[in-house]
């Protein structure tokens, strides 16, 4: 059986795809971790990955080692948490991915959920993601991630899609723009300006907003709001994003009774970890918000 040590920096290594790269995770020199994987590789007889002008890569064997690795390691961090749980103490990891922009969500108090859990399991360590919806997605299907909190237009097999509740986003043009101000605005002119689409958008889903093209792509809350408030383009955002906006004059929303939807948000989690009791207290908390 090869060093657990070990297999934990190799993972790490991975993930990051370089040995420079995992440096800050595992708090060791580039030299320090080409050591211990020099080691791993002498322990199992073959070779795990190539490195050089061309990259990191993984060697067949290293891929089935490392899918094989990331296995095991998630059923022993799963018995350790078990454990954990009969003596009444839980710990471990808690790898939590939400979308952007949900700090201001009146829907879900993430501050004061995540406050609540921590007092209440002050051994668990808190691992926060800001991503987006296929990255959520991703990174729980993979184990990367325990719990995902965000709006899934497309699902994925494996997963648990478990409803929370509807996000409104409004059309918005800013103070720049040239429809500011206007209130009888037709609905063909809207359809013919320039709008802020986002990456994880299919085609069908802008239509589905009332465009058939986007004039710039973002892939965050942040950077959609910029590009709005810069007069060139409108776009959606939350409700609850834009109020602030709204409020001191900056922006306004364009023919809110054509342009605008309600967004489903869900928690999701990898079928078949129902039972891991890290995700089943941070589940049952968020069931009595």
């Amino acid at each position: 059986m090869p060093d657990l040590k070990l297999l934990r920096i190799f993972v790490a290594v991975v993930r990051h795809q370089g040995f420079a790269a995992a440096q800050q995770e595992l708090n060791l020199s580039t030299s320090a971790i080409s050591t211990y994987m020099s080691q791993l590789e002498s322990q199992l007889g073959f070779t795990l990955c190539h490195r050089g002008r061309g990259g990191f890569s993984l060697t067949a064997k290293g891929d089935l080692l490392h899918q094989e690795t990331q296995r095991m390691l998630l059923e022993l961090e799963g018995f350790e948490r078990y454990s954990a749980a009969l003596q009444g103490d839980l710990g471990g990891t808690l790898n939590l991915g939400v979308l952007d922009s949900t700090v201001s969500d009146p829907a879900l108090p993430l501050p004061e959920l995540i406050g609540a859990y921590c007092q209440q399991h002050p051994a668990v360590h808190l691992r926060l993601s800001v991503l987006s919806p296929h990255e959520l997605q991703l990174g729980v299907l993979e184990n990367r991630l325990e719990l995902g909190i965000g709006s899934f237009f497309n699902r994925m097999n494996g997963l648990v899609y478990q409803p929370l509740y509807r996000e409104q986003h409004w059309l918005y043009c800013s103070d720049h723009h040239p429809l500011f101000g206007e209130r009888r605005i037709p609905a063909e002119l809207i359809a013919r300006q320039r709008m802020v689409g986002r990456g994880y958008w299919s085609q069908a889903e802008l239509a589905r907003h009332g465009f058939k093209e986007s004039a710039a792509t973002v892939e965050s809350m942040e950077a959609q709001l910029i590009l709005i408030l810069s007069g060139a383009y409108i776009g959606y955002l939350p409700e609850h994003y834009a109020h602030g906006w709204v409020e001191r004059g900056r922006l306004q929303a364009l023919l809110p009774a054509t342009y605008g939807y309600q967004a489903p948000f869900s928690l999701i989690l990898r079928r078949g970890r129902a039972r891991d009791p890290l995700i089943q207290t941070f589940r049952d908390l968020l069931r009595r918000r």
